[in-house]
């Protein structure tokens, strides 16, 4: 195994076409880790220096890349993976499975010798990674102590075949208040998943004024220039992909509600939603959308719909179970 390390963002380029089939090659295939969005997420934040270290096997094929930045915190240097934490929900080591273990003890070798950084701090590694489960005896060997520990839940509804199965799946209580705020909404509202036929700009602005509209702690998210300029270089490139679901709600032709989603890998994702409680708080215009998208993603044969980070009380409502994200953390013994 040869390793690579890149320290300017021409790694990006680099690696070119090869990156995203890499990913597909993996157990990690989450949109979070394409080169889309890690190269977004650095164009919108580069919070410190960038140290990307990638593996090619001895054919000269691409096997792993480790998508690293080290940021000074605290009198440390620590190393973080490229979208920690806030903005994106799973992160990990990319590897092709057939080179997984040989990558993961070249890269335990290289941060044994490498003297740039104090820590190795990683976020949002799902539990089903095959990080977790190799990497640490990878460090252990090279005298790092480890730590693993879950940072978050990621509430996720294995989807069933049709609407009727999924509502008879939900709690007796749920499944009468989702019925009954569906029969109020019906006639009043329209939906529809942002397509090539309309304008992405106006859409994505919709989109951003009703997440600021619906909480105090979105609009100050939004109020963080990097933040906007994250939402506005993300959405158009995502789209291009085929993989961005911008999806409207309507009442009387005015946006009231609004989910960014993204379909990828056979998923739906819910990254953010916003809506206007205010003027349309009676029709419950949020839940409405998403039970539209849960019942869009069934007829569509979707497996999952995934709420991402985060144990809001809607999302066990709507049917989710827990999946676990870990933090892994070595340090030097």
């Amino acid at each position: 195994m040869r390793l690579q390390v890149f320290t300017s963002d021409d790694v990006f380029d680099a690696l070119g076409n090869d990156w995203n089939p890499l990913l597909k090659n993996s157990q990690c295939d989450h949109i979070f880790l394409t080169r889309e969005w890690l190269q977004t997420w650095w164009e919108a934040y580069h919070p410190g220096e960038l140290l990307v270290i990638v593996g090619y096997a001895d054919n000269g094929e691409l096997a792993g890349i480790a998508p690293w930045f080290i940021v000074q915190q605290g009198g440390e240097r620590l190393i973080h993976t490229i979208g920690c934490v806030d903005v994106t929900d799973y992160l990990d080591i990319i590897a092709a499975d057939q080179y997984k273990e040989a990558f993961f003890s070249a890269l335990a070798e290289h941060l044994a010798t490498f003297d740039g950084f104090d820590r190795l701090e990683l976020c949002n590694i799902p539990e089903r990674s095959p990080t977790l489960a190799v990497f640490p005896e990878m460090l252990k060997k090279q005298r790092f102590n480890i730590k693993m520990e879950v940072q978050e839940v990621c509430p996720i509804i294995p989807l069933p075949g049709t609407w009727d199965d999924y509502l008879a799946s939900l709690g007796k209580k749920q499944r009468h208040e989702l019925r009954r705020k569906l029969r109020r909404a019906s006639g009043k509202v329209s939906w529809y998943i942002v397509g090539p036929e309309h304008d992405l700009a106006s859409e994505l602005a919709h989109f951003l004024r009703l997440m600021a509209a619906s909480s105090e702690e979105k609009a100050q998210f939004l109020q963080d220039e990097r933040n906007l300029t994250f939402f506005k270089l993300m959405a158009p490139r995502i789209m291009a992909k085929g993989w961005l679901q911008l999806s409207i709600l309507t009442v009387d032709g005015e946006p009231a509600a609004a989910y960014l989603n993204f379909d990828y890998n056979n998923r739906i994702l819910v990254y953010n939603s916003g809506q206007d409680i205010t003027r349309f708080g009676t029709l419950s215009p949020g839940i409405v959308l998403l039970a539209y998208t849960i019942r869009h993603a069934i007829e569509q044969g979707r497996a999952e719909f995934d709420f991402l980070r985060g144990d809001e009380p809607y999302k066990y409502q709507m049917g989710g179970q827990d999946s676990r994200v870990f933090l892994l953390t070595a340090a030097r013994a």
